[in-house]
């Protein structure tokens, strides 16, 4: 029997329409999911196996299964009462390996509770699937009693005739039991810390740190030589990488000085060590606002040649085309107000001999556009034309901008992330608090995490907004607006992830959310689409 919408409770009907937005019908398979190799030795199973022996003990004789998922909702261990059992998981598609997200498996007690972050059941037809309105589950979320971070879900399943209310306490104490042996085996990460620690200090001159989830062992000539913005930045260095594998590479630290950096994640414990050259070389200028490179500036300056200065808003159109006005003269006008001041350009034209800025051309009407290209044409005026992304620009917008032979594309914020603890010491500088005022290392991680829609002009309102609500002292992460209170483990993304992030994002906004129809447009199967918004941190 089929739930009727009206009939679900919120959180039910809610799933059920993200299921629909993924593409999802009641009639979909679940046996084609892929399966995938997964970490049978993670810290998660290893915490979770004595805790599911002794339940599924307590459960011999019915017809009760246990599921254990991950962080990433992969399924990587699971338990039942009755051998007969397994067999019936294992038509329905739930093996250690598959993944269960609301976008391939639709309303369950795993992939639900998923993205809820809370405990939840879900009773026979209220699943979305068809194949799964036989049984009764429910779910709770595992979480590390330390970072406070998802680590995973716990599932209970029975056939829907044998749900019981005792499920909920039931799963609860055993989640309580897993999270009590994550906060163990953490007290022994952070001792596999501190012992790799000691022996990489040994020499006193070389530089060593280790970064911990909570935790940031230095010596002193460590201590000396980095900035705490410096910290967001070697962390990031070995987000990616592989356990137990040293690598290297040159760093550019905050105070301009490029150092020699050795880094290697410690296995068995979620922290970095980190080695620096000793400090023998001299150090760098300090290059506080990095900047695309301004040489041609001078030349179109002298030359008076037609400029397109592009990029997504907040990128800093405006505060370049003053950069390439210099001394010259600079009339500005905004496509938006375009009305008043078409009738009176000529006037301004004859008038002015500077530069004249077009702002927002992407906004200008199809006359507005004309007359503006007739001047450009007729060299009278030196222009710039300001506007989004010179791809995205399209019609009149277009025409105009193809009169212009010298372009400056200014790149979103979310691609200089390495440059963020610079941008904002600058900021606090230009605010005149940077002396009494700095956010920690923590939080500037926090803000790389972030997506900046709004680019500089965004993170200059942060800025703004904590030096106007604190006066001296460090900004943590729980000091932030509750908007940019993200996850600090965010993956870094490399720039051609970057722009896969970028166009799945303008697929999705283009379909209102559909998957199916944005994997379409894409040129790719739903599946791929449903791992890579995952990968991407797009959920």
């Amino acid at each position: 029997m089929r739930a009727e919408p009206g009939e679900l409770r919120p959180e039910i009907a809610l799933s059920w329409r993200r299921a629909e937005l993924s593409g999802l019908s009641p009639h979909s398979s679940v046996d084609t999911l892929t399966v995938a190799d997964i970490d049978r030795r993670s810290r998660l199973v290893v915490a979770a196996e004595p805790v599911l022996d002794q339940a599924t003990r307590e459960l011999a004789g019915t017809a009760f299964s246990l599921i254990l998922a991950d962080r990433d909702a992969w399924i990587v261990d699971r338990r039942f009462a009755e051998l007969g059992l397994e067999s019936t998981m294992d038509r329905l598609g739930v093996v250690p390996g598959t993944r269960f997200t609301e976008e391939n498996t639709g309303t369950n007690s795993i992939a639900t509770v998923f993205e809820l972050r809370q405990g939840l059941s879900v009773h026979g037809a209220e699943h979305f699937i068809d194949c799964f309105k036989n049984f009764a589950c429910y779910g709770h979320p595992i979480t590390h009693p330390v970072t406070r971070r998802l680590e995973g879900v716990l599932d209970i399943t029975c056939p829907a005739a044998h749900a019981n209310p005792l499920l909920g306490p039931f799963l609860r104490r055993a989640v309580s039991d897993i999270e009590q042996r994550l906060l163990e085996g953490s007290r022994a990460a952070q001792q596999r810390m501190l012992a790799v620690y000691q022996s990489a200090a040994l020499n006193r001159l070389r530089p060593v740190l280790v970064l911990g989830d909570d935790v940031v062992l230095a010596n002193a000539a460590a201590t000396d030589l980095l900035d705490a913005a410096d910290h967001a930045i070697l962390r990031g260095l070995a987000m990616d990488a592989p356990f137990g594998v040293r690598q290297a590479r040159d760093v550019r630290l905050t105070s301009g000085r490029v150092v020699d950096v050795a880094f290697e994640r410690i296995t068995g414990a979620s922290g970095v060590l980190v080695e620096l050259a000793p400090p023998d070389v001299q150090p760098i200028p300090r290059r506080v606002t990095p900047r695309p490179p301004q040489r041609d500036f001078a030349t179109y300056r002298a030359q008076r040649t037609h400029v397109l200065i592009s990029g997504e808003p907040g990128t800093g159109r405006s505060t370049a085309a003053r950069e390439l006005a210099g001394e010259s003269a600079l009339a500005v006008l905004d496509a938006v107000d375009a009305g008043h001041w078409v009738s009176t350009l000529d006037q301004l034209v004859a008038s002015h001999a500077g530069l004249l800025v077009i702002e927002n051309i992407a906004l200008l009407t199809p006359e507005a556009a004309a007359r503006v290209g007739a001047i450009m044409d007729g060299g009278a005026c030196w222009v710039a034309l300001t506007g989004p992304p010179a791809a995205d620009l399209q019609g009149p917008a277009a025409d105009l901008a193809s009169r212009c032979m010298a372009r400056r594309e200014l790149p979103p914020l979310r691609t200089r992330r390495e440059e963020l603890p610079a941008l904002v010491h600058e900021m606090l500088t230009e605010l005149g608090v940077a002396a009494s005022l700095r956010l920690a290392p923590s939080t500037l991680e926090v803000l790389a995490a972030q997506p900046w829609p709004g680019n500089l002009r965004e993170l200059a309102t942060l800025i703004r907004h904590i030096a106007a609500t604190r006066s001296a002292g460090d900004v943590l992460p729980r000091d932030l607006p509750e908007a940019y209170q993200g996850s600090p483990k965010a993956r870094r993304l490399t720039p051609i992830e970057q722009l896969e992030h970028d166009a799945i994002t303008a697929a999705l906004r283009d379909c209102g959310g559909n998957k199916a129809h944005a994997a379409k447009q894409l040129g790719i199967s739903r599946s791929t689409l449903h791992r890579r918004v995952r990968s991407l941190g797009l959920s």
